[in-house]
């Protein structure tokens, strides 16, 4: 059995100036705000929900990027609102969130 049900990836990677990547869109921020929320819905704990930051992803031209394991779905997101959909949807329901996927 898995330690944790779902591993969540957030990049947080900064680039030079002028190129694309995460960072430009407040990916950390975003990042803490759903490692919180996880944490307040007690989600974030043994056989529940890891949320980490990773490097670049490599997907830097679609917006903000994380992907959660182990169902290897990508998403991007724009907002607060988003994280809560896909938190309440995927991390919770299981329910891939279709209309944030990448």
């Amino acid at each position: 059995m898995a330690f944790y049900r779902y591993h969540v990836f957030m990049c947080t990677n900064q680039r030079e100036p002028g190129e694309d990547c995460c960072a430009n869109f407040d990916s950390r921020r975003m990042r803490d705000y759903l490692k919180a929320r996880s944490k307040e819905l007690g989600l974030h704990a043994e056989g529940g929900v890891r949320i980490n930051i990773a490097g670049c992803l490599g997907r830097c031209e679609l917006g903000p990027t994380l992907v959660i394991y182990p169902d290897a779905v990508w998403y991007t997101y724009v907002d607060e609102k988003d994280l809560d959909e896909i938190l309440r949807e995927h991390l919770q329901q299981g329910r891939v969130v279709e209309r944030l996927r990448i």
